[in-house]
């Protein structure tokens, strides 16, 4: 019996050696498979110097591109770059689809609730940069009541939408706004300062200077997915660049004078509290403030669409074949390029096409807007009345001449109320499509509903909450256009409207018999 007891604690102790082995070994194996596997980086390839594409090779280059080939060395793990909107990385790192974020991102309290940071890597501040013939503005507060251009997402943004009666136009990069700066639309860009530097100097954008000092101090941090286990690796490595002189000489590169003292924690995240998230303000922000616009963009494209729509689809079917051949051209143009094209071609190219040439024109962002909308709704409706016309037995052309109607008369009486029934299905996908379609306008900075959403996130960095908010409220006004149209169609349908008519009839007499037998 002793013998046995002695045996069973040998085995138990066996068994409690093994586990400790096989535990250590199950947990290095995870540390030893990450080496040599690729980190997914995720930036924003607009962003000189710190990102951008190299005119010669076509691949990403800049001081953070640098920064983190030499960490992925230290790490022995390759970088795989994934290019990204700058308010869509942290999104991305919520959904866990890259494993890292570097786009010159200042380490704030608000996205350090959401995210992980590594040790700063860079000293930055925002600069004002104007027009050179502009002496009024040298300082933050020369901005009251200004035009300002920023980049949404960023602390420029913020900055600036605390100005005192400041219009804000936010882009969804620092090269729009400074665009918008250079075709005067606005009075002033707040921005990175080295950005903003390297644009007037490296890449030759005649026209902008930077003026006054740097008006905030801030620090750059790489970002991870929050508790990320990369973080204590990537600061390690980092360190270690900063000691090696590696990092001073990736500096040297893109920067001249001293690399500047950074700390190992970004001064901004002491002290950080906690913010939570509000449900009904993010509608009513979307309901007050988007959906007014969108509907306003949908409503005014849809009717200058149809009215120019009308006048193309009548040229098509024209006897004159020079007309419908420009207006061939015109459809197959509009139909054939990304509307997010003719949108940057309308508010962009134009003004700086015709500043090129010594004149000074602009267009708002409204206007500009409707332009862009309208001109490729109406070649989607040319096309579908078109058809619709054309669908019209031509024996009623004939039927018609042989009564003495002439061309005008008989398009108005007789073809195009049977085709514009005809047309009510596909016209109403079209406009159910062009609300969802004003989204685009957000590039060119108009605030309509899912520009509000992006504001929003960049605030919040709930990324998921508030694009399903917007997407419901997308959801409503579709579904209502949806339920118009099927009533409309009801209404204009002559054999519906005549089963109603009979239904009614035969309802309203057998409510008279009714009553003639009660008496």
């Amino acid at each position: 019996m002793l013998i046995f007891r002695r045996f069973k604690k040998r085995r138990i102790l066996a068994l409690g050696m093994i586990g400790l082995i096989l535990a250590f070994l199950l947990s290095a194996i995870p540390a030893i498979s990450q080496e040599g596997k690729p980190l997914r980086i995720g930036t924003e390839p607009t962003f000189p110097p710190f990102e951008m594409q190299d005119k010669a090779t076509g691949k990403l280059t800049g001081f953070d591109v640098e920064l983190l080939e030499a960490i992925g060395e230290e790490l022995k793990r390759p970088i795989e770059w994934v290019s990204l909107p700058f308010d869509g990385l942290i999104p991305a790192l919520q959904s866990g689809s890259i494993d890292a974020a570097v786009s010159g991102m200042t380490i704030t309290p608000e996205r350090a609730q959401t995210l992980s940071f590594s040790r700063p890597y860079f000293k930055a501040g925002l600069a004002i940069a104007v027009q050179d013939n502009n002496d009024s503005i040298k300082s933050l507060d020369d901005l009251k009541g200004k035009r300002i251009a920023v980049q949404i997402g960023t602390t420029g943004a913020t900055t600036a939408t605390a100005i005192e009666g400041a219009k804000v136009s936010q882009f969804d990069s620092a090269a729009l706004a400074l665009q918008e700066l250079l075709n005067g639309k606005v009075d002033a860009v707040v921005n990175d300062a080295a950005v903003t530097l390297y644009a007037v100097k490296e890449a030759g954008l005649a026209g902008i200077k930077v003026v006054g000092e740097q008006i905030t101090e801030e620090y750059y941090g790489i970002a991870l997915p929050k508790n990320s286990p990369l973080v204590d690796d990537i600061n390690n490595a980092l360190t270690t660049l900063l000691e090696n002189g590696k990092y001073e000489a990736i500096f040297q590169r893109w920067f001249s004078g001293k690399v500047p003292t950074i700390p190992p924690v970004a001064p901004a995240l002491q002290g950080a509290t906690k913010s939570g998230f509000d449900w009904g303000d993010t509608f009513r922000r979307l309901i007050f403030y988007g959906v007014p616009w969108t509907l306003l963009l949908t409503s005014l494209s849809f009717l200058f669409g149809l009215l120019g729509g009308t006048g193309v689809a009548l040229a098509l079917i024209s006897p004159y074949k020079w007309l419908r051949t420009i207006c061939r051209i015109y459809v197959d143009f509009f139909r054939g390029t990304p509307m997010l094209v003719q949108l940057f071609i309308i508010y962009f190219g134009l003004p700086a096409l015709f500043k090129g040439i010594g004149l000074d024109f602009s267009l708002d962002r409204l206007p500009a807007a409707i332009i862009a909308l309208s001109l490729n709704v109406a070649a989607y409706l040319a096309e579908i009345m078109r058809g619709g016309i054309e669908s019209i037995d031509k024996g009623q052309w004939e039927a018609c001449q042989s009564l003495g109607m002439n061309h005008a008369e008989t398009m108005k009486e007789v073809i195009f109320p049977q085709a514009f029934r005809r047309m009510l299905p596909p016209l109403g996908n079209e406009f159910i499509t062009l609300i969802k379609d004003t989204s685009l306008a957000a590039v060119i900075g108009f605030e309509e509903l899912f520009r509000q959403g992006q504001l929003g996130v960049a605030t919040t960095y709930k990324a998921f909450q508030i694009y399903i908010a917007v997407a419901l409220v997308y959801l409503v006004l579709t579904t209502l256009s949806s339920y118009f149209f099927k009533w409309l169609e009801k209404r204009m349908d002559p054999l519906k409207q005549a089963e109603a008519r009979a239904k009614k009839a035969a309802y309203a007499a057998s409510n008279d018999r009714v009553t003639v037998g009660s008496k």
